[in-house]
């Protein structure tokens, strides 16, 4: 097995190239895996992309992403699980088995950390058997906790762990971004914990940069870096 064998790169990374210029230039550089993103898979679209992919020998290892699970009014949250079943579909078509999840911030309003994550949970509850019933997972994506109020409440490994532990793990499991984790002294440990439970569906590396970006989120550096 070569080096680069199970390495990916993330479409975000390389945001600045077309879906064909993506594709040649992991041809050229020997990388075998790509990590997709909906908003330009749609814009060129899904069935374009999934035979561009195809044919050229690259595996799709994630599509980013679904989730934002946490809206308390009823037609939102059905808003949100149609296109989570939508994303879910978008997997299956690109022929990737991880779906990443975001799970969502806190209402407007709203201070109850504990009631969005288990209407995170309930939506979980939902979407996975729909998504083991066309070969995706669900992977959850904790973000730092500097996110916890507007894009995330799901801040640590272990919080997200605690929610996919509740359904199989060929239905749920974890994305681990060494970005949004660094900082937890807990996270080897919580790490390990999600090896051992067969959760980790995919592992994402980028170094936190300093000083921090006006798009905090653009403060993902190379490893090393950081």
């Amino acid at each position: 097995m070569s080096s680069l064998a199970r390495f990916s790169i993330n479409q975000m990374t390389v945001k600045q190239l077309s879906m064909p210029e993506l594709v040649e230039s992991c041809l050229e550089l020997g990388i075998q895996g790509v990590g997709l993103w909906r908003e330009p898979v749609q814009s060129y679209g899904l069935d374009a992309t999934a035979k561009l992919v195809r044919d050229a020998g690259l595996a799709v290892t994630t599509l980013c992403r679904g989730g934002f699970f946490t809206a308390i009014d009823p037609q939102e949250r059905a808003r949100a699980l149609d296109d989570n079943r939508a994303a879910v579909d978008e997997a299956a078509t690109l022929g990737t088995d991880t779906l990443v999840l975001v799970s969502g911030g806190l209402p407007a309003g709203s201070k109850d950390l504990h009631g969005a994550r288990e209407r995170i949970a309930d939506a979980l509850g939902e979407l996975g058997p729909y998504a083991a019933e066309r070969g995706v997972r669900l992977a959850i994506e904790p973000l730092h906790p500097m996110y916890a109020a507007d894009r995330c409440v799901v801040s640590t490994l272990a919080q997200a762990l605690d929610l996919a532990e509740r359904f199989p793990a060929d239905q749920v499991g974890v994305t681990v971004d060494t970005y949004h984790i660094w900082w937890d002294d807990t996270a080897p440990a919580q790490i390990a914990r999600a090896g051992a439970g067969g959760r980790i569906h995919t592992f994402q590396l980028a170094d936190w940069t300093t000083p921090l970006p006006e798009g905090v989120l653009n403060g993902r550096g190379q490893i090393g870096d950081g």
